[in-house]
């Protein structure tokens, strides 16, 4: 009888509709394992009724628990907490430094994107064409490249800068950089804010989960870095800054 039920159960989970409806909050993913652990759950409590009535029972009260999770894409206990899974997490950054160096070489750095790989790990690329752009990132561990195309949103010269991802990028991406003179008028203090976006639907939350972590930790890291470059001979150079090297 046990294996008659868990052949009509499996059956019927070929017919279930993985579309996100109104009410769902649960993605597709874990709706699976909802599944499969459910099925396997009532199968083992029903099978272990007999011999263990209680085990059995509560065993199989756990198994239509999950099951009517997985076949529903709807969880109570994540509704009377608020958690929601279908929805893909951004991450947002938020950091502010100060530089040693004049506020205007450092915003025009800054503007030209193509310098942003230079200190950014997490930029493979950014090719401008104008006010539009084209950035490829690197992912943890190099495994796969994630192109998009940006524009330029605001500017106001030497004070912000501010670019957003195009409609129909795989990743939205938006970001702003305010730019300010340090008390004594050597130096600048960068507040910056970076945002990554993965689109909805399973592909996005496989990339939220590939980013979370490592993936934010690399672009924070990138931003820290920017005050060592501009001690480097390279950002010294573009903003005619070198030292002759002391005697």
């Amino acid at each position: 009888m046990s294996n008659e039920l868990t052949k009509e159960i499996l059956s019927g989970l070929k017919q279930l509709n993985f579309s996100k409806s109104e009410d769902q909050n649960i993605d597709a993913g874990e709706r699976m394992l909802s599944l499969a652990s459910g099925t396997y759950l009532l199968y083992k409590g029903l099978k272990n009724i007999g011999s263990h009535p209680f085990l059995g029972l509560q065993g199989a009260a756990t198994g239509c628990l999950l099951l009517y999770r997985g076949a529903t894409g709807v969880c109570p206990v994540y509704r009377m907490i608020g958690k929601d899974t279908t929805d893909p997490q951004a991450i947002n950054i938020t950091e502010n430094i100060t530089v040693n160096a004049p506020r205007e070489k450092v915003y025009q750095f800054w503007r030209e994107l193509a310098n942003l790989p230079k200190f950014m790990t997490h930029l493979k690329s950014v090719e401008e064409r104008g006010k539009y752009s084209q950035w490829v990132a690197n992912t943890p561990g190099n495994l796969i490249d994630l192109s998009w195309n940006a524009e330029i949103t605001r500017e106001k010269e030497g004070e912000y800068l501010g670019w957003q991802s195009m409609k129909g990028s795989k990743i939205d991406n938006a970001g702003k950089i305010e730019f300010s003179d340090t008390l004594n008028e050597t130096g600048t203090e960068l507040h910056i804010e970076i945002n990554y976006f993965p689109p909805a639907g399973s592909i996005g939350r496989g990339l939220v989960s590939l980013f979370n972590g490592g993936f934010e930790k690399m672009i924070k890291q990138d931003i820290q870095n920017f005050k060592h470059y501009v001690e480097e001979a390279d950002f010294k150079q573009y903003a005619g800054l070198d030292v002759m090297p002391q005697m």
